[in-house]
């Protein structure tokens, strides 16, 4: 452990940080002897920091359990208590909200969901915002003393400080912050990111896309963004514009979005739910529902081929709703890249459903909080 020339206070300051840590990445359980191979503490340094976390809540001793087939006093185990500190995201779209509170795992706890009064409307939509993460604090059964931050994923081209430079249905969210306003309703750190971008780095992080570090999040039809990651990390470019593909022209994102079959990525539950007749429809061969998901399909295709010869991500992941006619769309889009001949880009399906943008609002905060929660990364020889 690097702690020389450190006073007592700062090396117990670090040795804790390295102890949650430990408790945080593992699992399950740990044993003392398990976290004094891990950290390369002592034994007894490390009773007496567990000893005062388990008093200041972060960490509970379990019921001690026999050591199978060995002699002496069972083996003391302990577990970091996620739920101690509690971590929140909300996502917004033109009709509505959704919030989730989260434990420092990225375990959902609770939820909250409500229609939004006016979304032009940046100062009504915050403060809907705010009341949905009290709601979802209420219904995870905690309270805001332990809420540590929080993230928000919205539509629109969001800069690295969290600042909506453009927002394509109007221009009122132009320049809004919106880290310092949730800020001022809620007094914890805020952060925020477009809701494509928060879908692939949730997608690398709990879905499909673990194994690959070059990703697009597509959400295409109706409602039209790409999330990009470069090597594991957001790409936003100037002004957070990557992957706003609905404001440039010459691409047919727009061209679609009345269509029945579009409406997959539709905020509003009817235009969904005529979306999913189209596709059924498509299932039992009725001709007029398959000639519209083939068009579609085209639609779709056109764009990846473009993708795939810009961005060359080795995976696209079809998201925002698209993952509900899976089982339609893959086949076919996948043929339709072959024939382009197209490089050998993968395509999946979400395996995260519409909690996609809010799981990865989650692992924003994570990170950008992380030492704050954890303390600083310290190299363990």
């Amino acid at each position: 452990m690097l702690t020389a020339g450190m006073n007592q206070s700062a090396v117990r300051r670090v040795n804790t940080s390295v102890i949650l840590r430990a408790l945080a990445v593992s699992a399950g359980p740990r044993k003392l002897t398990e976290l004094a191979g891990q950290t390369g503490l002592s034994r007894r340094t490390i009773e007496l920091i567990l000893d005062s976390l388990v008093e200041a809540g972060w960490v509970a001793e379990l019921d001690r359990v026999p050591n199978s087939g060995c002699a002496g006093r069972p083996a003391r185990r302990y577990e970091l208590r996620a739920e101690h500190a509690l971590l929140a995201a909300v996502r917004t779209t033109t009709v509505d909200a959704r919030a989730v509170v989260a434990d420092v795992r990225g375990h959902i706890l609770g939820r909250a969901h409500r229609p939004l009064r006016d979304y032009k409307d940046p100062r009504t939509t915050l403060d809907d915002a705010a009341e949905l993460v009290l709601q979802a604090l209420d219904d995870a059964g905690g309270s805001l003393d332990r809420l540590r931050a929080g993230a928000i994923a919205g539509g629109g081209a969001i800069d690295d400080e969290g600042v909506v430079r453009r927002l394509v249905h109007t221009t009122r969210w132009e320049g809004v912050h919106l880290p310092e306003e949730l800020g001022r309703r809620l007094p914890v750190p805020w952060f925020a990111d477009n809701d494509t971008n928060l879908g692939a780095l949730a997608e690398r992080w709990r879905g499909v896309a673990a194994d690959h570090d070059n990703v697009v999040w597509a959400m295409l039809g109706n409602r039209t963004g790409l999330g990009i990651l470069i090597r594991g990390a957001v790409h936003r470019g100037l002004d957070g514009a990557a992957g706003e593909i609905v404001e440039a022209p010459s691409m047919p994102a727009g061209s679609v979005e009345d269509w029945p079959v579009a409406a997959l990525t539709s905020p509003l539950p009817a235009q969904r739910a005529l979306a999913l007749a189209r596709f059924e429809a498509a299932r039992d061969g009725d001709a007029a529902a398959l000639a519209e998901v083939d068009e579609f399909v085209e639609n779709i295709a056109s764009i990846l081929t473009t993708l795939s010869w810009t961005v060359a991500p080795s995976l696209i992941v079809l998201g925002g709703g698209l993952e509900d006619a899976a089982d339609v769309l893959l086949p076919r889009v996948r043929a339709a890249l072959r024939d382009a001949r197209t490089p050998a880009v993968e395509l999946r399906a979400t395996a995260l459903g519409h909690d996609a943008p809010l799981i990865g609002a989650v692992k924003l905060a994570l990170d950008r909080m992380d030492t704050e929660l954890f303390g600083p990364l310290v190299p363990v020889d």
